[in-house]
């Protein structure tokens, strides 16, 4: 381990920042599903780009079901899958070994990210001088937080929850990922299993405030009375 640590801190190459020096920093942007994550990410990747930094985009198990992050309102960008066996500090090594600068990693979907591939974004950033920008989901349908999630919680040198507010069916602030079966919440079975916030899907997700989370109330189906359909 203190080998691979010391070939990164001999390859990294700091970029000046401005007038003064910046260390690299690990930052994790947080909030449920639909609140913009992704869409935060591709701009993040587009503003340090213009600036003329380098970056590589990754993600795991995206809604698109392909290497790619994308968005609800349409954006996508292709990237690199993480897989189980993906070491992020050898595939910054392997870029360096090409003559490609990596001054930063655009993280997407990063509550599906390993354990150990939480270690190596904190390594990658304190022993190679990488920024390193992770968004991803703090809880699952359970309401418990991601092992990921977690890890980077206790990780990261700032963490953000994301200001475009999400509503609950009845208008409170959303806060809680729903699983939905059958137009039922259900709240046991595998933490991890993909899908979309579709009501048509069988197996979809919903945003809820707390008490309709606790309660398993999915909310009316149909507009309420005296409320006027729109076309």
């Amino acid at each position: 381990m203190t080998a691979d640590l010391d070939d990164l801190s001999a390859l990294a190459r700091p970029v000046p920042r401005g007038d003064t020096y910046q260390p690299a920093r690990l930052k994790f942007f947080h909030g449920p599903m639909d609140c913009g994550k992704s869409t935060l990410a591709l701009q993040m990747d587009h503003n340090h780009a213009r600036q003329g930094r380098r970056g590589l985009l990754l993600t795991r198990m995206d809604r698109s079901g392909a290497a790619r992050i994308s968005t609800r309102i349409g954006l996508d960008r292709r990237a690199i899958e993480v897989t189980d066996e993906l070491d992020l500090r050898e595939l910054v090594r392997g870029k360096w070994a090409l003559g490609a600068r990596v001054d930063y990693l655009i993280c997407d979907e990063v509550q599906f990210f390993s354990l150990d591939q939480v270690e190596q974004l904190a390594d990658l950033v304190d022993h190679a001088d990488v920024d390193v920008y992770a968004f991803g989901l703090a809880t699952d349908f359970r309401s418990e937080l991601f092992p990921a999630t977690k890890r980077l919680l206790e990780l990261a040198d700032g963490v953000y929850q994301l200001q475009v507010e999400v509503l609950c069916w009845c208008g409170r602030r959303g806060q809680l990922n729903a699983r939905v079966v059958g137009n039922r919440v259900v709240r046991e079975g595998e933490q991890v299993l993909t899908g979309d916030t579709g009501r048509d899907d069988p197996v979809h997700y919903q945003v809820l405030c707390r008490a309709h989370y606790r309660s398993g109330d999915l909310g009316p189906a149909a507009p309420a009375a005296g409320q006027l359909p729109l076309g």
